[in-house]
């Protein structure tokens, strides 16, 4: 079974940090590029970050970069969002996706929403003080 599945949200004061992990399983991420994308109420889901697995190229929306940071265990099978210094407007669901390269021609970094294939459940971060 093709499966993304995120984990380490939680609830931070701002200015805090927390660590997402988006683990892949039933296939690898090697060649593919991974988005993260957030939801918060009542908004649109948005890509803030991404990575192409192949060089290693990166993506940030300007509303995360400096503060965020995406990163690969290829060993793993895993992507990381590191997120630090936080702000009540990080709150939102955040989910992670990946390409299936059998049916799509190129991985893309960044994407649309429409432009990825597998989603995770996603995972709820809460900043607040």
């Amino acid at each position: 079974q093709l499966r993304l599945v995120e984990s380490g949200g939680g609830l931070v004061q701002p200015g805090g940090s927390l660590r997402l992990s988006c683990v892949a399983s039933g296939f690898t991420l090697d060649y593919n590029a991974v988005g993260w994308f957030r939801q918060a109420p009542g908004k649109e889901r948005e890509e803030i970050s991404c990575i192409s697995i192949s060089d290693g190229s990166t993506y940030y929306a300007d509303s995360v970069k400096g503060r965020f940071t995406i990163s690969v265990d290829n060993a793993k099978n895993t992507v990381y969002l590191q997120l630090n210094s936080l702000k009540p407007e990080d709150t939102a669901v955040y989910y992670c996706a990946a390409h299936d390269l059998f049916t799509t021609a190129q991985a893309v970094c960044p994407n649309t929403r429409a432009g990825y294939d597998f989603w995770g459940q996603g995972t709820q971060v809460t900043v607040s003080s």
